[in-house]
C-alpha cells in the first residue's frame, strides 16, 4: 500500500514530475553525468520546477554493462510516472537498451549525452542522442591527424565493442581516403593484461602515430607501456579518454576529440561552468555532464510545452530544429534528424596540457 501511495503521489497533477537517469554511477565517468543531472534539477525547481511542479531523478545504475542496462531499462520503462530517461552513458549499454524503451504500449523516450556508436542512430523513433556519432569524430580526428600532425602511417589500437569498433572503422576510412594507410588495427578487451605485442609489431612497421579508438583504462596501459619502450609518436584518441587528463604526465600532449570541452568560448557555457565548479568544489565538467546539463534543461523545456506525457515529449523532441526551435545549450545548438541524431554538432579536438583538457581545434 505504501508503494502504491508513493506511485499515486508521484502521477498527482500537483506532484514531481520523474525522469529517469541511467549510467555508471559508481564510475568517474558517471559521477560526471549524475553531478550535471542533480546541479539542472536543482536550477530548474529553484525557479518553481515545471508547470509548478519540482522534478526529481530517478537514478538506476547500469554499471556500464549491457545486461544491467537492460534491466534498468526494464525498470524504467515499466514506472508509469517516468517521462523520460538520460542515458545511457556507453555505445554498447544505450544499444542494450535502447529497444527496451520503443517498445511495449507505452514507449518513452531515451536521450543520451555520450553514446556514439553509428549503430544507435535510428535504432527506434524513442532513442535520441545529442552528441555527434562516430561517423563525426572518427573522420574529424583524421583530418587532424593528416592535416596537423602529418600522420601518413598510422597504428590503430581498439577496444572490442560497439564504441572501439565504430571510431576505429571510421577513423581508418577517412585516413585511407585522405592517402594514408592504417598499418596495424588491434583489438583488445578490458581486463587485457599487455598491449606491448602490438606496440611492438607497430614499431617494426614503422608507424608514425597511434590511434586509441579505447576506454580510460585501455589507453592508460598503452601509454605507460609506450613509455617502457621509449615510444614517442603522437597518440589521438575518441571522447570516451576523457578524464585521463588527470593522468597528468602519462598523458601529456595526448589529443581526444569530444562534442564539448569546458573552454567553450560562450557566456551561456562559461555560467554552467562557474555554477558547476560552486556546487562541485574542484570539479570541471567534461561533454558527459555537459551533455546531461543540457538533456535534462530540454527535457523541461519539452514538459513545459507539450505536457508530462510521453508520446508528447517524443513528438516534442522528434521536431526540434524541423518545425520547433532548435535547444541552444551549453553543448551548441540541438537539433535532431530522423534518425535522433544531431548533425550539425561540432566536435572539438583537445589536448592534455599541465593536467587539463584544453581545446586545439574544432570543426
Amino acid at each position: 500500500m505504501g508503494a502504491a501511495l508513493w506511485m499515486a503521489a508521484c502521477s498527482a497533477p500537483g506532484g514531481p514530475i520523474a525522469i529517469g537517469l541511467a549510467g555508471p554511477f559508481s564510475q568517474p565517468r558517471g559521477a560526471s553525468m549524475l553531478r550535471a543531472a542533480q546541479l539542472a534539477v536543482n536550477q530548474i525547481n529553484a525557479k518553481g520546477g515545471v508547470r509548478g511542479r519540482p522534478l526529481e531523478l530517478r537514478i538506476a545504475d547500469d554499471s556500464a554493462s549491457e545486461d544491467a542496462a537492460v534491466r534498468v531499462a526494464e525498470r524504467l520503462h515499466a514506472d508509469p510516472s517516468v517521462v523520460a530517461v538520460v542515458g545511457h552513458l556507453t555505445s554498447s549499454s544505450s544499444i542494450a537498451a535502447a529497444r527496451v524503451y520503443g517498445g511495449g504500449a507505452d514507449p518513452v523516450v531515451m536521450i543520451s549525452p555520450s553514446a556514439s556508436s553509428p549503430d544507435l542512430s535510428g535504432i527506434s523513433p524513442f532513442v535520441f542522442r545529442v552528441c555527434p556519432s562516430d561517423l563525426q569524430q572518427g573522420p574529424h580526428l583524421a583530418r587532424f591527424a593528416w592535416q596537423a600532425l602529418g600522420v601518413r602511417r598510422a597504428g590503430i589500437i581498439y577496444i572490442n565493442n560497439d564504441y572501439g569498433r565504430g571510431v576505429r572503422s571510421s577513423f581508418a576510412a577517412e585516413l585511407e581516403r585522405l592517402g594514408g594507410r592504417v598499418v596495424e588495427a588491434d583489438p583488445y578487451v578490458s581486463g587485457t593484461p599487455s598491449l606491448e605485442p602490438y606496440l611492438s609489431r607497430m614499431r617494426r612497421a614503422g608507424v608514425d602515430a597511434l590511434f586509441l579508438a579505447a576506454e580510460r583504462p585501455g589507453a592508460e596501459l598503452a601509454l605507460r607501456e609506450m613509455r617502457a619502450l621509449r615510444l614517442a609518436w603522437p597518440v589521438l584518441g575518441g571522447d570516451a579518454l576523457t578524464g585521463i587528463e588527470a593522468d597528468g604526465a602519462l598523458a601529456e600532449g595526448v589529443r581526444v576529440s569530444s562534442a564539448y570541452l569546458p573552454d567553450r568560448h560562450d557566456d551561456r557555457n562559461a555560467a554552467f561552468v562557474a555554477d558547476y565548479a560552486r556546487a562541485f568544489p574542484g570539479e570541471r565538467p567534461d561533454h558527459r555532464g555537459a551533455g546531461t546539463y543540457d538533456i535534462v534543461r530540454l527535457l523541461a523545456r519539452a514538459l513545459a510545452d507539450a505536457g508530462p506525457e510521453r508520446r508528447a515529449v517524443r513528438d516534442y523532441l522528434a521536431r526540434l530544429g524541423r518545425g520547433k526551435a532548435p535547444f541552444e545549450g551549453v553543448t551548441g545548438t540541438i537539433a535532431f534528424d530522423g534518425n535522433g541524431d544531431v548533425p550539425g554538432k561540432a566536435v572539438a579536438i583537445g589536448v592534455v596540457q599541465g593536467g587539463r583538457l584544453v581545446t586545439q581545434a574544432e570543426q
